[in-house]
């Protein structure tokens, strides 16, 4: 089962974000049920999430429960 924020949408690399209510963007995306080689250590060590780009404050942050996170709302996708 993919990623979810809590509002019901699947998270996907590249969406635009607020994370605090700062502007940021999902990097990757660590799905258990994915075959992406270069997120596997993140799926070992957190059994999955999300990475973060928030340059103002966080940098980045890792997310092992996107979809309880009150404080991640998703904005928009590229398509």
């Amino acid at each position: 089962m993919p990623l979810m924020y809590k509002s019901g949408q699947e998270i996907k690399q590249g969406d635009r974000v607020m994370f605090h209510g700062e502007p940021g963007e999902i990097e990757f995306v660590a799905d258990p049920h994915g075959n992406h080689p270069e997120t596997d250590w993140f799926i070992e060590e957190y059994r999955g999430g999300v990475m973060i780009i928030e340059p103002k404050h966080f940098g980045r942050a890792f997310l092992i429960q996107p979809d309880v996170a009150e404080d991640l709302i998703f904005v928009s996708r590229r398509e």
